[in-house]
């Protein structure tokens, strides 16, 4: 009777969600879409943002201070909504508490070598995950027989954060950073930066609708499901789950980028500071 009554009690625990800035809103986005019922904390490190230009060790540093802040509001679960975190620091994270955390990349990966028939699968993401060369390994666990392309397109996270998605520009620029997999007869791309998914549009009109694109952020949503549902914590409550929203800084015109990326109004952001 007593483990029941545990059980039920972590079941309303919340989802912990943290990014090195406002791009883990889109994964925040499918969570809340795949995960209706959840209640969900957002954590956007944006005081320290980029964390692609930092180095491995500081990488770690950081976040394990933002795993602190969400175990602190008593979380059961933590999604690392940053492919740079995933990259370099998820091992770490895990080690240091017994609450599951997943990142991003292994989802989008273990999707793409499920969906992907030529076994030639291309990855677009910022200059510090294409260097980790996370992806090529992670889908390489799961098929060593994958050829796997990567380029890395840094003007996409400005492009996506300015709102400039869906114009001649925006083309453009795709049109400069895709021109190299249209001729490398891939049949799946894998958006793997948390801003590129704004550009989903644009990307897929430049590569062409015969490749598949891969949100890794809907494809952690939806295995932060699977992985939930096996260990017996969806909550149940019939109704829809509450979201709040922590920043370590107001970046510019950050109301405006964070609705752009989560498709909605923003209510309930709170300014704080990491130890």
């Amino acid at each position: 009777m007593e483990d029941k009554k545990l059980q039920n009690k972590l079941k309303k625990r919340p989802i912990g969600v943290f990014d090195s800035g406002i791009g883990g809103l889109t994964v925040a986005k499918s969570l809340f879409d795949i995960l209706p019922n959840e209640d969900i904390i957002y954590l956007g490190d944006s005081a320290r943002l980029p964390y692609g230009t930092k180095s491995k060790e500081t990488i770690i540093l950081y976040s394990i201070e933002c795993l602190k802040f969400l175990l602190k509001k008593n979380v059961k679960f933590i999604v690392v909504a940053c492919n740079t975190a995933s990259a370099n620091a998820l091992p770490f994270l895990q080690k240091i508490t017994k609450v599951p955390v997943i990142g991003v990349i292994t989802p989008g990966a273990e999707a793409a070598v499920k969906k992907s028939k030529s076994e030639r699968i291309g990855v677009i993401a910022t200059m510090s995950t294409v260097q980790t060369e996370s992806y090529k390994k992670e889908i390489h666990k799961k098929n060593k027989g994958s050829k796997v392309f990567s380029n890395s397109c840094s003007l996409f996270v400005q492009l996506a954060e300015d709102g400039w998605t869906d114009n001649k520009i925006a083309e453009l620029v795709a049109k400069e950073y895709l021109n190299e997999f249209t001729k490398l007869n891939i049949d799946t791309l894998i958006l793997g930066c948390t801003h590129y998914p704004i550009l989903k549009n644009t990307i897929q009109k430049v590569i062409g609708k015969k490749i598949l694109l891969i949100d890794s952020g809907e494809e952690t949503a939806k295995q932060a499901k699977i992985i939930l549902t096996q260990k017996n914590l969806l909550n149940t409550q019939k109704k829809a789950g509450e979201h709040k929203f922590f920043v370590t800084d107001f970046q510019h015109k950050f109301k405006d980028v964070s609705e752009r990326f989560l498709g909605r109004k923003l209510s309930k952001v709170q300014k704080i500071k990491l130890n």
